[in-house]
């Protein structure tokens, strides 16, 4: 359990020596995780040894209580292994900032439990048809949830349903649900995408259950209200438990990228290291030895070596931001919350160009069902079909947040 500033970063080391070292595992791996559409029953219990699901979970209940900055590098090593193995456990052990953040002490206690128990949680904000209705202690759910990335393995779900006051269904209010992995069934539903095939980002069915009133609450999106402070900061003290989730959410996301296009370079390297150029008469030179390929390699390190150090950066931010929001010295607003989001989006975009270039200058044989190269750039092609990552669409809220406007994040 790290409790200092010096325990935690041994901590961060330790945990970034067991990524690294779980490589080659992760590597020979990646066609059974995309045929399988999961990581693997022993993945699991490496990535569990190894603590990666604790690594935001509050020391209270037996977690590391490490940096977001730290949860990014962590989750950045292991998508450089494999990406879908990387998405399906960076969006499963992240979820527990919000457990801390939001959720009060008995359910933190509940559900964080401590001991052998992990808090492993997937999430979808894509409901179809979820409803929840109040009765005595909380309420009664049901609904389907689809791109639960993580549930495969997953000790809980977090679903967004609509509460409707009354049987009309009316001025139904949004709220955030945590329901445990004994009433949700996960359909056989993924694996079709072009890339991301081994995320475990499933569909969950819900049939009508009881959800106690303290495992839900309100959901406010893009930006949640801070005024107060959150039950994560009362209870745990840790301004990291007073931040706004989409700050963090979408960094998530795009450190899985940047593991994604590390991954390319890696075997990019070993590409034009191994292999001579093209020629149609005589010998030609490794191709690392050309000019041509010695600018592409060069242009993606760059790309992403500059995403990297973006994703310690917006995690460095968001617990300066939480910091002053808790000290009443600054807020994290909305222009704040967007402006990491449009950090994250660039992210996105740096990782595209050295991924495309990475892929397009590999050859023919790179782009060959089986190949590494493939596949890594058809888990960049999926992530940027996301709706959430059409920063185009989305622009225009960064803009309005800054100039005291009402924002639409639509």
């Amino acid at each position: 359990m790290a409790t200092t500033d010096v325990e935690r970063a041994a901590a961060e080391a330790r945990l970034l020596e067991r990524a690294v070292a779980l490589r080659p595992h992760l590597l020979a791996g990646q066609a059974a995780t995309e045929t399988r559409t999961y990581f693997s029953a022993e993945t699991h219990a490496l990535f569990k040894d190894a603590g990666f699901y604790l690594t935001l979970a509050p020391r209270r209940f037996g977690g590391l209580e490490l940096s977001i900055a730290s949860f990014y590098k962590i989750m950045i090593e292991i998508a450089r292994g494999c990406p879908s193995s990387g998405w399906q456990l960076c969006l499963s052990a992240g979820h527990a900032l919000q457990l801390a953040s939001y959720f009060p002490a008995l359910a933190q206690e509940e559900m964080f439990g401590g001991g052998e128990h992990q808090f492993i949680a997937s999430m979808s904000l894509a409901p179809q048809d979820a409803l929840a209705r109040r009765v005595d202690g909380g309420y009664r759910l049901r609904g389907t949830w689809h791109f639960a990335s993580g549930s495969p393995w997953a000790s809980h779900h977090i679903g967004l349903a609509m509460v409707a006051p009354d049987a009309s269904h009316a001025d139904a209010l949004p709220m955030l649900f945590i329901i445990p992995a004994d009433k949700f069934q996960r359909l056989d539903n993924w694996g079709d995408l072009i890339g991301l095939r081994g995320s475990g980002s499933h569909s969950l069915v819900v049939a009508e259950t009881f959800i106690p009133a303290h495992h839900a609450v309100p959901f406010n999106f893009p930006v949640m209200d801070l005024s107060d402070d959150t039950p994560g900061y009362k209870l745990h003290g840790n301004p990291m438990y007073c931040g706004q989730f989409m700050g963090f959410a979408l960094g998530e996301l795009n450190s899985v990228q940047t593991g994604n296009a590390l991954a390319m370079l890696d075997e990019y390297e070993q590409i034009i290291t191994t292999r001579s150029k093209f020629a149609i008469f005589g010998e030609a030179p490794r191709r690392y030895m050309d000019h041509d390929f010695q600018r592409c390699f060069g242009q993606a390190m760059a790309w992403t070596d500059a995403a990297h150090a973006i994703m310690v950066r917006t995690g460095e931010l968001y617990e300066q931001y939480a910091g002053e929001s808790v000290a009443r010295s600054g807020v994290f607003d909305a222009e704040r919350t967007l402006r990491l989001y449009g950090q994250h989006m660039t992210v996105q975009k740096l990782c595209w160009e050295a991924g495309d270039t990475l892929f397009r200058t590999s050859s023919t044989s790179g782009a060959r069902d089986g190949s590494r190269m493939q596949r890594y750039w058809r888990d960049l092609c999926a992530f940027r079909s996301n709706g959430l990552h059409q920063f185009d669409f989305r622009a225009h809220a960064l803009a309005q947040a800054h100039f005291g406007l009402p924002v639409e994040f639509t």
